[in-house]
């Protein structure tokens, strides 16, 4: 018996596959699954063997996900967002990974970024996988384990997770490729009953343990940079990670908390004279936020950057304005950052 999980996406399964007997005692022919449901519709025999082989029938994935199949068929046809694998007689079955993938792509469209833009998101973070080779599945175990504490509500486990994996990996890792995939995972809020009281578990332990590291680098710096979330566009966790990504021996970073008007950044940079403001946000910025921050810079007395998914979203649209971009990723955002403080970056 071949195993699904030796086929690649966009392939077919030959009619005559059969699941091992002993474990499903179920064709899979051209009628579908031909196996006794249970009241919800479900079998699960069926469902424990594809979760076995890692496979995953539509119906099953729309459970799981909260997307409907319809979108999902459109995601694949329209934007190329999700290749599953399908049999010879049609039938999508999906991997974990396309199940993953639809959970960053529907954190992606509750940010508000278009469907259409979401695709070279997923193809960046994809190509910065594949980059990091065999440390990505050390990444993914970690990420299991911390789903499995959240589901206990377990903090000591977190506490050794999270020490032992900022031994382990750098801190751009640590919060891009570990915890944070977990984090909008759970804030996507389609995983059932009692997900939204474990991002709330998961997004106060981080919150406190970021704090903690912010006010232990907290010392006097040769350069200060202000940032300041765009108002109603990003969590606190968000803001305090970007600040500890952005911090370095030279550059003192002082966020500004959630609610802060943007009109009154002016007035902020003249008491704190810092060297740049930073924005953050992960959402497209509308024209009328463009407007808004044009009527700021002429206010300021200091250079105005921004940084999250709002940056890349807006690279074109900003071009030649006052206004820098330093991208998204921590390691761009602060090579960025250096470069602009540095003289380097133009805007």
């Amino acid at each position: 018996m071949r195993d699904f999980r030796q086929l690649s996406a966009g392939k077919r399964l030959p009619t005559s596959v059969w699941y091992c007997r002993s474990r499903l005692g179920v064709q899979l022919g051209h009628t579908g699954y031909s196996a006794q449901m249970n009241e919800q519709g479900l079998n699960p025999v069926i469902d424990a063997g594809l979760a076995q082989q890692d496979l995953f029938p539509i119906r099953e994935v729309s459970r799981l996900t909260g997307v409907n199949a319809v979108t999902l068929r459109a995601w694949e046809r329209r934007h190329g967002l999700i290749q599953p694998t399908r049999t010879d007689s049609g039938h999508r079955l999906y991997s974990q990974a396309d199940i993953d993938d639809i959970r960053r792509i529907l954190g992606w469209l509750e940010r508000g970024v278009a469907v259409s833009k979401v695709a070279s998101i997923l193809a960046r973070d994809h190509g910065l996988a594949g980059q990091a080779g065999g440390a990505a599945g050390a990444w993914g175990r970690w990420q299991q384990q911390i789903r499995q504490a959240l589901q206990r509500f377990d903090l000591a486990s977190l506490d050794r997770l999270f020490d032992e994996v900022f031994a382990a990996c750098t801190l751009d890792q640590v919060f891009a490729e570990v915890f944070m995939p977990v984090w909008h995972d759970l804030a996507a809020g389609h995983g059932g009953y009692g997900q939204a009281s474990e991002w709330l578990f998961l997004d106060q332990f981080l919150r406190g343990r970021v704090s903690t590291r912010l006010q232990l680098a907290r010392a006097p710096r040769s350069r200060m940079v202000l940032l300041a979330p765009l108002p109603g566009q990003c969590h606190e966790l968000e803001l305090l990670v970007t600040s500890l990504t952005l911090g370095s021996d030279e550059v003192g970073v002082t966020p500004l908390a959630s609610g802060q008007p943007l009109e009154e950044l002016a007035l902020v940079c003249e008491r704190l004279t810092p060297n740049v403001l930073v924005l953050f946000s992960h959402q497209p910025p509308t024209m009328e936020l463009t407007r808004r921050l044009t009527r700021l810079v002429a206010g300021l007395e200091c250079p105005l950057l921004l940084a999250g998914e709002a940056a890349e979203l807006a690279q074109d649209s900003l071009a030649g304005s006052p206004i820098a971009c330093l991208g998204a990723q921590g390691s761009v955002m602060r090579q960025r950052l250096r470069q602009f403080l540095a003289g380097q970056l133009d805007t």
